[in-house]
């Protein structure tokens, strides 16, 4: 072929890009596009820390796409639409794109074959974001999995896909027209959190090599740890593709061939998340109703008769609890909340305060950098009792107890609430006596968890009568 276009959507990287390698091996010239989306200010699914983001990450593309002789063409509006532009104005005999598993990117690929086969233009379309997609890990029946651990044990008995190596030229036209790169205004949107991490793929392979070399092998024993630096913190560089997949996992394994029994060990844990991000991936993708069910059906309905005011004290941090206001300021300062108190935040906003689950999970794909919609909806489900493979309704944690077993010395507490550094780290694990607050200018716990607790009980008990 002549000309092509590679629409680039989560693969924001010129190294082991399988649609981009391809459009460079098939065609004279490539065009590489993104298309800006085009809504304003607030929106459900993300904020300003991913725009941000996303940001940097188109600029460290243009500028890849320039050291290999090529550059990035950004275009605004409905993707469909502007790539038909695009393809008529370069004359493209073909489309190449990396799948994505949300309801609303499958949309659009519909849309996109549609529009291909009216102009007669190739629609190519690989697989990039996960190793293994919908239809690729099933029962002995040829169902989709519903249970973490039968999936992760046919997952890992698959052959893996190879890992390219970074492009190295890409030949592309010089008529098309471009935006210029964007910046937060673009969309009208607030600062971001001063504490987003630097975007772009050669960041993110710093960050992969520097886990690689110094915490794989100690991942088990410190990954439930919220303060320091202890798990990858390559969530964002997976959520936009500045690191692939394919290559992380090959990283893990044969660094993990290197490392005693204890480490192997580390590393297999670690790799046993990379496969939960694929199993969320999966249920998204072949039950898309969990975006506004509940995915055990026997909790749809399921009333949640929290107070609405409850839900800003918890979304600023000023619960009374401290690890859970430690967590939620992390959030807002930072763009990232550690995994344990992740779950720690979800449990206490849906089995303390009664919220439902729906609120937090939009909340976070507003706040955080790395939001995945398939991870962070079953992670909400997941601590709200209501997912897949999901914590038993009856499994409430209790977050002076998480404090006692993960931030026994108040590290992180101390970290994110100012107003708790002169105070006795002992305080931290358990309710101050009714009426007493940790700290002058700190609030009393907003609810009794113990309280909070049978109410909870009680109302998944009437939901199941």
């Amino acid at each position: 072929m002549k000309n092509v276009i590679h629409w680039f959507r989560r693969d924001l990287r010129i190294t082991d890009n399988p649609a981009l390698n391809a459009a460079a091996e098939e065609a004279a010239q490539v065009t590489p596009v993104h298309i800006l989306s085009d809504w304003k200010k607030s929106h459900r699914w993300t904020g300003p820390n991913r725009q941000h983001f996303l940001c940097g990450c188109l600029r460290s593309l243009h500028g890849n796409l320039q050291s290999i002789g090529s550059r990035l063409v950004l275009r605004q509006g409905d993707a469909v639409a502007e790539l038909e532009k695009l393809a008529v104005e370069t004359r493209a005999e073909a489309i190449f794109f990396s799948r994505d598993p949300d309801p609303y990117g499958r949309a659009v690929e519909e849309q996109l074959h549609k529009m291909g086969g009216r102009l007669g233009i190739a629609i190519r379309p690989f697989k990039d974001i996960a190793i293994h997609e919908r239809d690729e890990v099933l029962t002995a029946t040829g169902d989709s999995f519903r249970v973490f651990t039968p999936y992760s044990r046919a997952w890992a008995k698959l052959p893996k896909p190879p890992v390219a190596g970074r492009l190295q030229h890409l030949s592309t036209p010089a008529e098309p027209t471009s935006l210029p790169l964007p910046e937060l205004g673009f969309w009208d949107l607030p600062a971001a959190a001063p504490g987003i991490p630097e975007a772009g793929e050669k960041a993110a392979r710093m960050r992969m090599a520097a886990f690689l070399d110094h915490g794989l092998a100690r991942y088990a024993a410190l990954r439930d740890v919220p303060a320091g630096r202890a798990t990858s913190r390559l969530s964002q560089d997976l959520r936009f593709g500045l690191l692939s997949i394919r290559e992380l996992h090959s990283e893990c394994l044969k660094k993990a061939d290197a490392l005693d029994a204890e480490g192997r060990g580390s590393a297999m844990k670690y790799v046993a998340e990379l496969i939960w991000r694929e199993f969320y991936m999966q249920i998204l993708w072949n039950f898309p109703g969990v975006q506004d069910h509940e995915f055990n059906p026997k909790y749809r309905g399921m009333v949640w008769p929290g107070k609405p005011e409850h839900l800003e004290r918890w979304t600023s941090g000023q619960t009374g609890f401290p690890i859970i206001d430690a967590a939620m300021r992390e959030l807002r300062d930072t763009g990232f909340m550690h995994n344990r108190t992740r779950m720690i935040v979800a449990m206490f906003l849906t089995k303390d305060l009664h919220l439902d689950w729906r609120l937090g999970e939009s909340h976070f794909m507003q706040m955080l950098t790395d939001g995945e919609i398939a991870s962070n909806n079953g992670g909400w489900q997941w601590s709200a009792g209501t997912g897949a493979d999901a914590a038993p309704y009856f499994r409430i944690q209790n977050p002076w107890s998480q404090t006692k077993r993960f931030d026994a010395d108040g590290t992180y507490i101390k970290t994110w609430v100012p107003e708790l550094r002169d105070v006795d780290a002992a305080k931290f694990l358990e309710p101050p006596a009714p009426g007493l607050r940790l700290a002058k200018d700190y609030p009393p716990p907003l609810v009794d968890h113990s309280a909070a607790r049978d109410i909870t009980l009680d109302l998944f008990k009437s939901v199941l009568r």
